[in-house]
């Protein structure tokens, strides 16, 4: 084995790496007693001690995956792509997580109560979001079957931008409607307020 090499596996957060006997705690890796443990999710490396150096454990690291981008967590802001609109919730593709792309797929739900803030049991979904929707949302937590609950309760969430039957881009005019510029069509919406 030549100095430079190392072994690769992939570990998550709490797994464990070693022990401190034979191993010293590298980046992305923390001591618990004598047990090191990964404080990341990435790749376990084994780095060959130095030589000269006088502690001749090797070192156990974790590098960090950098492909793997910003991944949603409860009070982040997203924005997402609208893909389904059912009678009680509308399912959305994450595509941003504050002003960071995702590289992962991951899906949201938007649900009837949290579309906004008030007379919550008069939303309709149809009428609040279209498929194709860009929205802007916040996420309340990890909801059912890998997808996160999202809410556009807020004033400054919601529709930021959306297309129209005639395939152009189109402008809010109020906070539940959007105007095609083309057509003058307009088309209900949760639209997100703009600056303040």
């Amino acid at each position: 084995m030549k100095d430079t090499e190392v072994t690769a596996e992939l570990v998550t957060p709490g797994d464990v790496l070693g022990n401190a006997t034979e191993l010293k705690a590298g980046k992305g890796a923390y001591l618990n007693d004598t047990t090191i443990y990964a404080s990341l999710t990435g790749t376990r490396r084994i780095l060959p001690p130095l030589p000269e150096s006088l502690d001749q454990r090797a070192t156990v690291e974790v590098t960090g995956h950098k492909a793997h981008g910003p991944v949603p967590e409860p009070g982040s802001l997203v924005i997402a792509r609208v893909t389904k609109v059912m009678a009680r919730m509308a399912a959305a593709d994450i595509l941003c997580v504050g002003p960071k792309a995702v590289c992962e797929k991951f899906a949201g739900i938007i649900r009837q109560q949290d579309v906004r803030a008030t007379e919550i049991d008069k939303v309709d979904m149809h009428l609040s979001f279209r498929p194709g929707d860009i929205v802007r949302a916040l996420v309340l937590s990890l909801g059912d079957a890998r997808a996160y609950y999202l809410s556009t309760a807020k004033n400054e969430l919601g529709v930021v931008s959306a297309e129209s039957a005639a395939g152009e881009t189109m402008v809010p005019i109020s906070w539940t409607e959007m105007q095609c510029p083309l057509s003058s069509q307009t088309e209900p919406r949760k639209v997100a307020k703009v600056g303040s």
